[in-house]
């Protein structure tokens, strides 16, 4: 059975896009199994870019059947948006992209309930795409699948209940948000468009695993953004892990094969939360502009820092990772010197190795770094490893000793063909 995991190893935006996209072509199937469209994967193919919020990255794959799954919360009408442009791009999705029954609807009264809490206390700097709130109603049971969607009358029924409980304990919402006649008027339109493509997806993966088709899960955001594992509560609010693929998808957990793990040459972040190598200042703004890191969901620009070893081995461990992809090593090109963090100085506490659990030990972490001589060429060419200069080899062996994970794929620009294997 031939089911691989690609997930973030870092807090999102690592590449996985680029990664999913080229480990397609040898995939029949590439999942969807967590998040919504605050995923920003952005794809490179003879310099033309698609950036994909809601699709699986497999979709430019003529032959690769894609899957949102059960994990998943959806926006349709950002759905049908980024469908249309594909159609616009002559890339043909009509039979091949799938969607679980399972799987829940992102309504107008999860956006507003978003927006209001994030102009508070208590904002984590979220997309404000109504996907927390859409998982917290998935978790309080009032949640309504697409399923119920394609039933009229049942989605009326459901979207009734909502409204009843929110007026219980949410009463400040506008009344167009949470009015089922409202709602099923501006999201019918969508129902025959999405009938076709909705099924039990976890029977269709289950039955193709056992026939040894070879399937790719794709994570949204990254290990540190998970609910668990993450800097809690600074997080999304889905299992980005490995574990998520399998609930996720419905494949049972003991059919995947392999976990890579994706990983930037440095660190960003986007949003609220601890961070604790960040560069501050006019050193994090050249870094920033050097690697064009500005969110592909929002536009917002990305905070930027050194490579944390620590949040990476963690992220190794809890995904428990057998490969590394690494991005954007060609941004560090011309940095006279690089930083890798290895520890942690925290007050009031020895000297912290691990990466913390403790949202407040984050919070006040001082990092201690190794240094490494960088390099000057360009190294957007290269195609092998002896291709790169041996500072930048270097500093990839350094990474694979600190998270005991082997490096097998190595980015050196944005296009496809910009890819080392090793």
């Amino acid at each position: 059975m031939s089911v691989r995991v690609i997930v973030g190893a870092q807090w999102g935006d690592e590449g996985k896009g680029k990664i999913v996209d080229l480990l397609s072509d040898e995939a029949d199937y590439v999942v969807r199994y967590q998040g919504g469209p605050n995923a920003g994967h952005t794809v490179v193919v003879n310099g033309d870019t698609t950036i994909l919020h809601q699709v699986p990255s497999g979709i430019l794959h003529p032959s690769v059947r894609c899957i949102l799954g059960n994990g998943v919360v959806i926006n349709l009408e950002v759905f049908f948006k980024e469908l249309d442009k594909l159609t616009d791009k002559q890339i043909s999705w009509q039979r091949r992209m799938r969607v679980s029954e399972r799987a829940h609807l992102i309504l107008p009264a999860h956006r507003a309930m978003e927006e209001a809490e994030e102009k508070g206390p208590g904002a984590v700097g979220t997309t404000l795409r109504g996907i927390g709130p859409a998982y917290r109603d998935k978790m309080a049971r009032i949640g309504i699948t697409i399923g119920e969607f394609l039933h009229r009358n049942h989605f009326l029924e459901a979207l009734a209940r909502q409204r009843t409980w929110r007026e219980r304990t949410v009463p400040v919402l506008p009344k167009k948000a949470v009015d089922p006649e409202a709602v099923e008027a501006e999201l019918s339109p969508y129902r025959d468009r999405i009938a076709s493509m909705v099924g039990d997806t976890g029977l269709e993966l289950y039955r193709a695993a056992r026939e040894g088709k070879r399937i790719l899960l794709e994570g949204a955001q990254g290990t540190m953004l998970d609910v668990d594992h993450g800097t809690y509560p600074y997080v999304t609010s889905s299992s980005a892990t490995a574990g998520g693929g399998a609930t996720g998808s419905g494949i049972p957990p003991r059919f995947i094969g392999e976990v890579m793990g994706v990983t930037k040459a440095y660190t960003t972040r986007v949003g609220l939360g601890p961070f604790p190598t960040e560069m501050l200042g006019t050193e994090g703004a050249a870094l920033r502009d050097q690697g064009a890191e500005y969110g592909a969901v929002t536009g917002r620009p990305r905070r930027c820092g050194w490579l944390d070893g620590l949040a990476l081995r963690h992220a190794a461990r809890v995904n428990g990772l057998d490969k590394l992809a690494v991005t954007k090593l060609d941004v560090l090109s011309g940095m006279p010197t690089l930083r890798i963090a290895t520890a942690y100085k925290v007050s009031g506490c020895d000297l912290v190795t691990e990466f913390p659990g403790r949202i407040d030990f984050i919070e006040r972490a001082e990092p201690l770094y190794e240094e490494f001589p960088g390099w000057e060429e360009d190294i957007t060419n290269a195609k092998r490893w002896d291709d790169l200069p041996e500072t930048a080899r270097n500093f990839l062996k350094r990474i694979q000793e600190i998270t005991d994970v082997p490096i097998a794929l190595v980015s050196v620009g944005s296009g496809r063909d910009q890819t080392i294997a090793l």
